[in-house]
């Protein structure tokens, strides 16, 4: 059987061709033919026809600024589009290893794992699951979304061409509309004129949640049930194990433009979004459930529910019996439409929680079930309560999140109008001053009462006060996560406890209305689990809003930060160990841990394939539940595309379901000692080597001058700001421009760096690389940090590299290119031959694709690094100077 009728290398030869042709008609002649010398020219120097760059750099100077704002939007546009004919490859992909049996990480090869286990044991696996992707508003989306949409656009015409039968006629039709797409994608401005607002942001993520995610999730359950059917005797119910988040209007961290109207608005918006689509997919189903009600017996409790309708919409319900008679799961479905258009209205009768749109979808699969009608509940009516049970009414539950500093000023500056100085207590005095306030009934301060508080403090009470009013409005599901930025003391989550009780969305013991997570991500706090959770779990005041919260807790590991504070071993290494760490503080004190990994979408912010990370936790972390962050344009490329959206659901899952069983089969994992002993050997002189480079004299002003970092801090990718206080430090830099900065200029030492001098260390210090090689092949973390790795070192290029670096001062690139660059060399000697393997990465299609993709970023690198070195740039060079920066993230797929 055929399923396709294209290939990528086609895609890529005929939508090359037409941009070209659309670059000709839209610009000239001229234009296109130094388009395509410069394209040449890079081609023929990587496959070794040409012995140098020069010429290609020789070009590209002498362009007029005119034609080289051509060649960035040739080369970006192209990229665009190639990208798409990725995309289509990863599908046919999927789809034919399906099609085969032959698909990796499939819910059928997690069935066969499970069904290795008594019932009672899968049971408990599928009730402890529970996986929540959190999509965040970082900015790290180099395009625009006019852009995005027509994208997609061009994607499904690509998918018509490649998965339909088609007569000549109708492939030129879809030609000339991939034609007329591309035309106005080359029309359209590619750089934002303005900064996008938080509410932009929210509504990106919410059009992947409305368009995509929102169909897909029904099907990986479908999936599932199959694949549980055919592997485990007995009826098994499948509960509900997806729950999607999002930061995306309710992130403050450094973003003041994050206000209580913003959030509000998101809440309000999302709401009524996601009721949409339950309203419409009840209408669908009403087309389905057209049973005559004199054939058929509905049954009491159905009947019970559709009179209790009638009283409470008396109006609805005589529209409903006179325009479907005799037809009781159409009258019954056209009330709940009604129900659920009344959900936040003054009239009455609208649904008050989730939970009762899922009993009367309850009520109507027994109906059905009891008239023999199993195959209409199967296809029709299940996907819907899966829908409903994982969307809620929320779509996507909202996480708010603070920087510790905020609350801790906040805080003192509302209790110095009552005579307490609070900044002046000890660290065990503020612990106590707050477990004595949350606890006692009476309020401390007047959230309402900002008169003369700075602006932050004003902010931080009027949030707190704003909660208690969404809450009541949208359900305290709808915002009931409150992550803490650089949490390093107890105080610092007592602190949120505090001023939750005082709006009143605390109520000890009986209510707590809010999961509070501190964000562990400096050494400090992480190596200071213990101190800070142990003194929680301890207080009076925490352990009983713990226990109204069912004694769960959830924590949140920076991997930026933490990366960026200690390299990228060094980093691995130490949120590997704190993991462990806290599992066994929360064993301790009989707390389920549910860990959240502040993942960023490029390696060295804890990247890579999310279903290889969840296997390689300790299992003494994985407790079922699991949270994760994505971000920027890893949201467009792993959820744009609904089978590609599909798979990765899939893949998660896969890796979640095998992951709990491997925990409960074997709570501690095996992890010699010797293991460990090297990991700590190499960690050390890791984080040293790291530290030396990043507190060396002149290296913070070298990244300056060796990566376009000054003009990735005026882009506008984001609502938030590129530094925390506009000062010129590595430490106050944002984890995202630094990363993005090293990955423009080709170095992407962020994802390697130091992991040489570690291992060296550890051989010099008596260790094996036999013992290396076995940590590789037996150990999950190891082998995952060392992929990982390769896959930065893969995509770093050195030559290019050292054109950025010669933008720095002489000295400065004399002591620092070389000494970045012998790391290199010697940190991919070590990788491949601890893998033993003959080239760095262990997967081929990456080849490939920078195969394809290199001598296309090249000319693109070149007139960055040119257009970098002009002191006095004019307008359209200073457009098309923030144009590259776009096209080398399009042909590098990361940002940051």
């Amino acid at each position: 059987m055929r399923l396709h009728n294209r290939d990528v290398r086609q895609d890529v030869r005929e939508l090359g061709a037409l941009l070209g042709d659309v670059l000709e008609d839209q610009t000239s002649r001229s234009a296109f033919e130094t388009v395509e010398s410069c394209r040449r020219a890079a081609i023929e120097y990587r496959s070794g026809e040409r012995d140098s760059r020069e010429p290609l750099v020789t070009e590209l100077e002498g362009l007029s600024p005119h034609h080289q704002r051509v060649v960035a939007r040739g080369f970006t546009t192209y990229f665009e589009l190639i990208n798409l004919a990725e995309e289509r490859e990863r599908v046919r992909t999927i789809r034919t290893a399906s099609h085969e049996g032959t698909l990796d990480d499939s819910l059928e090869t997690a069935a066969e794992e499970l069904g290795e286990a008594d019932i009672e044991t899968v049971r408990q696996v599928l009730d402890d699951v529970l996986i929540e992707p959190t999509f965040t508003a970082h900015p790290t989306e180099a395009r625009r979304k006019t852009v995005k949409s027509k994208l997609r656009e061009i994607s499904t015409y690509l998918e018509t061409l490649d998965e339909r039968l088609l007569t000549d006629k109708e492939e030129s039709q879809v030609w000339r509309d991939i034609d007329a797409e591309v035309t106005s994608l080359w029309q359209t401005p590619q750089v934002r004129n303005r900064q996008p607002e938080p509410e932009d942001e929210a509504r990106n993520v919410q059009w992947y949640l409305e368009n995509t995610l929102f169909d897909v999730v029904g099907e990986v359950y479908d999936e599932l049930d199959d694949a549980i059917d055919a592997e485990i005797p007995g009826d098994l119910e499948i509960p509900k194990l997806f729950e999607f988040r999002s930061w995306a209007g309710s992130d403050r961290d450094g973003n003041p433009y994050v206000t209580p109207d913003v959030t509000a608005n998101t809440l309000e918006r999302q709401r009524s979004v996601v009721l949409e689509q339950y309203r419409e997919q009840l209408k669908r189903l009403s087309g389905v459930l057209s049973q005559d009600g004199s054939r058929i017996d509905a049954g009491s409790a159905f009947q019970a529910t559709l009179e209790a309708d009638r009283e409470r919409l008396p109006g609805s319900a005589r529209t409903a019996e006179e325009r479907y008679p005799g037809e009781p799961y159409r009258q019954k479905l056209k009330l709940m439409r009604e129900r659920l258009r009344r959900v936040g209205d003054v009239r009455p009768g609208g649904y008050d929680d989730v939970d009762e749109l899922l009993d009367d979808l309850e009520v109507i699969a027994k109906s059905l079930r009891n008239n023999g009608a199993e195959s209409v509940v199967d296809a029709h009516v299940d996907p819907i309560r899966r829908q409903v049970a994982t969307f809620g009414f929320s779509l996507a539950s909202l996480d708010l999140r603070e920087h510790q500093a905020k609350h801790t000023d906040a805080i003192a500056e509302a209790l110095e109008r009552e005579g307490i100085d609070y900044h002046g207590l000890s660290e065990d005095e503020r612990v106590e001053f707050l477990t004595d306030a949350v606890l006692q009934e009476e309020t401390v301060i007047d959230l309402e009462d900002t008169a003369e508080l700075s602006d932050d403090s004003g902010r931080v009470l009027e949030l707190f006060d704003s909660l208690a009013d969404w809450q009541t409005e949208y359900g305290s599901h709808a915002i009931d996560t409150y992550a803490i930025s650089m949490t390093e003391e107890p105080s610092h989550v007592l602190e949120v406890l505090f001023l939750a009780d005082q709006a009143g969305v605390v109520s000890l013991p009986e209510h707590a209305g809010i999961d509070i997570v501190p964000l562990l991500e400096t050494e400090y706090a992480l190596s200071g689990a213990r101190r800070i959770m142990g003194t929680l779990f301890e207080n009076e005041a925490y352990a009983q809003a713990l226990e109204a919260r069912g004694r769960t807790q959830e924590i949140m590991l920076g991997y930026s930060d933490s990366n960026k504070e200690n390299g990228f071993l060094a980093a691995n290494w130490s949120l590997y160990k704190n993991q462990r760490r806290l599992g066994e503080i929360c064993a301790d004190h009989d707390v389920t841990m549910r860990l959240f990994h502040g993942r960023g979408g490029s390696i060295s912010r804890g990247g890579g394939p999310m279903n290889e990370a969840l296997l390689a936790l300790p299992n003494s972390t994985v407790t079922g539940q699991v949270k994760f962050t994505e971000q920027g344009e890893a949201i467009a490329e792993k959820y744009a595309n609904p089978r590609i959206a599909e798979r990765n659901i899939e893949q998660m899952l896969n890796a979640q379901l095998r992951a709990r069983k491997q925990a409960m089969d074997q709570p501690e994992e095996e992890v010699h000692d010797e293991w460990v002993d090297a990991m700590e050997t190499m960690a050390d002189a890791a984080r040293q080597e790291y530290r030396d480079l990043l507190e060396s004299d002149g290296f913070v002003q070298y990244f300056e001058e060796a990566t376009p970092i000054t003009v990735i801090e005026d882009l506008d990718l984001g609502s938030r700001p590129a530094s925390r206080s506009g000062e010129r430090t590595v430490e106050d830099l944002r984890a995202i421009p630094w990363v993005f900065s090293w990955t423009q200029s080709r170095c992407i030492l962020p994802g390697w760096y130091a992991i040489a001098t570690g291992v060296e260390a550890y051989l010099e210090d008596g260790g094996s690389m036999e013992t290396l090689q076995e940590m590789y092949d037996e150990w999950p973390f190891f082998r995952t940090t060392l992929d990982n790795a390769a896959l930065s070192l893969s995509r770093t290029e050195l030559e290019i590299a050292e054109r950025y670096a010669d933008m720095a001062e002489e000295e400065l690139r004399d002591r620092f290119f070389p000494r970045v660059s012998d790391e290199y060399e010697r940190t991919a000697d070590l990788i491949t031959e601890i893998g033993q393997r003959d080239q760095l990465h262990t997967r081929d299609w990456l080849g490939e694709n920078l195969e394809r993709r290199n001598p296309y970023v090249d000319p693109l690198n070149m007139l960055q690094v040119y257009l970098l070195n002009r002191t006095h740039r004019t307008d359209i060079e200073e457009r098309t100077l923030r144009l590259t920066v776009k096209g080398i993230a399009a042909g590098m797929k990361n940002t940051g």
